[in-house]
């Protein structure tokens, strides 16, 4: 993947970074964020309430769940709150169960706060999340479970009755096990979503979720760190209290883990700023047609900006060296435990797709 930044005419689809200027919501939003209005305008800055009161409302709109602003730690993108949750639920040696495949930061994350990494399945064929699986994982050490909708790298959006049966199997298992086993929904990709395709979070199926989220996906600017941790508002009041206050002091502790300010003060602006999902649908049934026409499995994403895709021959790492020797780039699927499969993000501009789209196909013919 270094390779790729390496190699100036590369047709690099490895990360979701942008390959086109930056959208003009975003960076009218922080122009107008960026003249000081008070001495301590780039102070110290918590969660500050004017961007907590904007993301409650969103949410309030999106989930249909009634979130507070007191609900919302601003967190330093999705990483923050992902670090943030783990801080504030789990203790060393507790275990945490994740899917796979899933996003290749859990484990390391997980191991960095000493806490143990314990590998959920998702279905073979079409990757929907395997509740049973995930009961099969749970032991008396099990302190979160973590899932992923839209999940990358499948793409796949988890329906409501998935998360009911998952609550049902989450609130049998904590009480076997006598200690309360919490869920994170981890949805940086809930605004970015394919065909009509409706969305729920299991904040509204089990009371003991937090959900994180990141700007970075949905304005395609990772490197603007910005993003979220909310509680679920069906939580019992005296629990919701305690993880409310606990927010402050366990983001202290770990790095001062706020967004900066002018990122903050923009978040009324950007929750209605979105890359040009008519243009992402393009590409991806132009990616997603062309690959299938020439013989490929893949997985139809129904949300993020990734195809996911069986490698031909099932290696990953000698198809995608072979790609790489003609200058597309791909990752291979080894980082998400599967060393068949491979990832492609669509990001990339629709020339680079049709520059690709011959190597790809020769690739498997």
């Amino acid at each position: 993947m270094q390779a790729a930044a390496d190699d100036p005419d590369a047709l690099d689809f490895t990360f979701g970074n942008p390959h086109e200027p930056a959208l003009p919501g975003l960076v009218d939003a922080m122009r107008a964020q960026l003249e000081p209005r008070s001495v301590d305008w780039f102070a110290y800055k918590t969660s500050e309430r004017e961007a907590q009161e904007a993301v409650a409302e969103g949410l309030r709109g999106e989930l249909g769940l009634d979130f507070e602003h007191d609900d919302i730690a601003m967190t330093q993108g999705a990483f923050g709150a992902i670090q943030l949750a783990f801080a504030l639920l789990a203790d060393a040696g507790d275990e945490v169960v994740i899917p796979v495949p899933g996003w290749f930061c859990y484990a390391p994350m997980l191991h960095a706060a000493d806490l143990v990494p314990v590998g959920a399945p998702l279905a073979p064929v079409d990757f929907s999340l395997d509740v049973t699986e995930i009961e099969r994982a749970i032991t008396s050490r099990t302190r979160i479970v973590v899932v992923n909708s839209p999940a990358n790298p499948t793409g796949r959006v988890y329906p409501k009755e998935t998360w009911d049966a998952l609550a049902q199997v989450l609130d049998d298992a904590s009480r076997r096990h006598g200690r309360r086993i919490w869920l994170l929904s981890d949805e940086p990709y809930r605004r970015i979503r394919f065909d009509g395709i409706g969305f729920a979070s299991p904040a509204g199926s089990y009371p003991w979720t937090v959900v994180d989220y990141s700007y970075g996906k949905v304005l395609l600017a990772p490197g603007q760190r910005l993003g979220y941790l909310a509680i679920s508002p069906l939580l019992e009041p005296a629990e919701r209290t305690t993880l409310r206050e606990a927010a402050t002091p366990v983001q202290l502790a770990i790095g001062w883990g706020f967004p900066d300010a002018l990122m903050q003060y923009s978040v009324p602006a950007l929750e209605g700023v979105s890359i040009d999902l008519a243009e992402l649908t393009r590409k991806r049934d132009r990616m997603y047609g062309s690959l299938q026409s020439a013989g490929y499995t893949l997985t139809k994403p129904e949300g993020t900006f990734y195809l996911w895709g069986r490698a031909p021959g099932g290696d990953a790492a000698a198809f995608c060296g072979a790609l790489a020797e003609r200058g597309v780039y791909l990752m291979p699927g080894t980082l998400f435990d599967q060393p068949a499969h491979f990832r492609i993000s669509l990001t990339a501009t629709m020339e680079t797709i049709e520059r690709a789209l011959p190597a790809l196909e020769e690739a498997n013919a």
